[in-house]
């Protein structure tokens, strides 16, 4: 048996099928991969076993027109299989992957700071966390879950692969008896189809995975932390054999990597350079740093050429200046604390707190990352298991998007943060006259200041925080 897709847009997913051994262990013991050639370029794609005799390769065509492909394996029957596919532009709302950028969302060069999808479209991460919502399978809560990211702002999603070691559920990423019988030199497709349909459903929404491959929370239950290089690499082979052919897909090596006391900086290096190996794309590669709150960070060296950007967790925005000048790679804070309710002091920030750590973090050039951790609301709370959001700060956030994408050449958004100051005085750049606004963020106005000012301008302020300028060259 032989299924292959005879068309496939631009950055779609073209997909092979095909019948072969079951027998002794089909994931260790098989390779199959396809190579795929456009004119006189190669691009070889890893293919994977899913079960029941099936094998498939999945590949993302990056350019219109005639592509041949021919598969190669070490088993005769999947062997040297070819075919030619039409690859048509890419439809409405497919922009591509997205890359790391030099530019930002006016087009105007930002030291390599920014996002563009790859059409050269640009790209504003207004991400979320929802680690663990597909892994108990519960179809109502996933459904609500992206009908609520549907109606919001959010344009990334952070989600786990592994499940943590308190967890029970249906279906994880091994094959075996959970949790202490699992074969960790077999995958269970089950669960793996689950997670790309919901990767899926993401990409049909035009929302960015950004996919944790490992964690530090399994606490010694499943012995993921701890697996060794070997079966390390064999799992990564077997995620991004699945997964990369996505164009909404980013990998996250590790959240808060460092808490991980199994492994060390030279197996994150490890692990990572073997992610950029193995995936033939070069989706956006990160790793996340743990942190003692209020007192200390472990960042990771994100100047290494594997890493694309650089994502963090830390409490202070106002230090994302340091950071792109230590590093210039754009900067994601995708934990700043959560708006919550909770304990833990990494979630149980204000609305008010939240939004003033974005609005920091996004006029330094930087983005910022939210998360919901109310308890009291449903039986999880939405950074573990998403379903609804009950917050005061999405709404804020979307009003937060709206202004920076409206951004062009000539605007500057300056941000006064919580001081309650009766007037501001600005130096304006002396390329012409400006237009004023002054910006409430927490209750969303914009309201002008009358003129065109030049050189300089004095704006009386209602003496509150959380106000901002936008500046706009006329």
């Amino acid at each position: 048996m032989v299924t292959i897709s005879p068309t496939v847009e631009r950055w779609g997913v073209h997909e092979i099928e095909l019948a072969g051994p079951a027998d002794g262990n089909p994931f260790a013991e098989v390779r199959l991969s396809a190579r795929y050639q456009y004119r006189n370029r190669i691009v070889e794609a890893e293919g994977f076993y899913d079960g029941d005799g099936v094998y498939r390769v999945r590949f993302m065509p990056d350019a219109v027109g005639p592509w041949h492909f021919t598969t190669v394996s070490n088993v005769p029957e999947l062997d040297g299989h070819s075919g030619d596919i039409e690859v048509s532009p890419a439809s409405e709302g497919n922009h591509g992957p997205v890359r790391a950028s030099g530019k930002d969302a006016s087009g105007k060069d930002a030291s390599g700071k920014d996002f563009e999808y790859a059409d050269g479209t640009p790209y504003l991460p207004f991400g979320t966390t929802c680690y663990h919502w597909t892994h108990d399978m519960d179809e109502e809560r996933e459904r609500r879950t992206l009908d609520t990211l549907a109606a919001s702002p959010f344009n990334k999603l952070r989600m786990c692969v592994l499940p943590t070691g308190a967890m029970s559920p249906p279906e994880v990423p091994f094959a075996g008896q959970d949790p202490d019988g699992l074969d960790k030199t077999r995958f269970n497709p089950v669960f793996f189809r689950h997670l790309e349909a919901r990767i899926q459903d993401l990409l049909d929404l035009g929302i960015e995975a950004d996919v944790i491959l490992f964690h530090p929370y399994d606490g010694g239950v499943r012995g993921v932390e701890d697996m060794g290089r070997e079966t390390d690499h064999a799992y990564l082979r077997y995620v991004i054999a699945r997964l990369s052919a996505y164009r909404n897909v980013w990998w996250s090596a590790a959240n808060e990597y460092d808490f991980n006391r199994s492994k060390t900086v030279a197996d994150w290096d490890d692990i990572l350079r073997a992610i950029a190996r193995l995936d033939p794309y070069g989706h956006l590669l990160s790793i996340h740093n743990g942190t003692r709150m209020y007192e200390m960070a472990w960042i990771y060296d994100n100047t290494k050429p594997w890493i694309t950007h650089q994502s963090i967790q830390h409490w202070d925005a106002t230090l994302t200046d340091t950071w792109l000048r230590e590093c210039p790679k754009p900067v994601v804070i995708d934990e700043i604390s959560y708006e919550g309710n909770v304990g833990k002091r990494w979630g149980n920030v204000t609305g008010e707190e939240l939004m003033d750590r974005f609005w920091e973090g996004m006029t330094r050039g930087g983005y910022v990352g939210h998360g919901e951790s109310l308890a009291g609301f449903q039986e999880r709370a939405w950074i573990g298991n998403g379903g609804a959001l009950f917050g005061e700060s999405p709404p804020r956030i979307a009003f937060l998007r709206r202004i920076m994408e409206e951004r062009r050449d000539g605007t500057v958004v300056r941000y006064l943060g919580r001081r309650q100051q009766a007037h501001v005085t600005v130096d304006l750049p002396a390329d012409g006259g400006y237009a004023v606004e002054l910006i409430d963020t927490w209750n969303m106005t914009v309201t002008p200041v009358d003129g065109v000012h030049r050189d300089r301008v004095r704006v009386g302020l209602p003496r509150r925080p959380y106000l901002a300028l936008r500046l706009t060259r006329v």
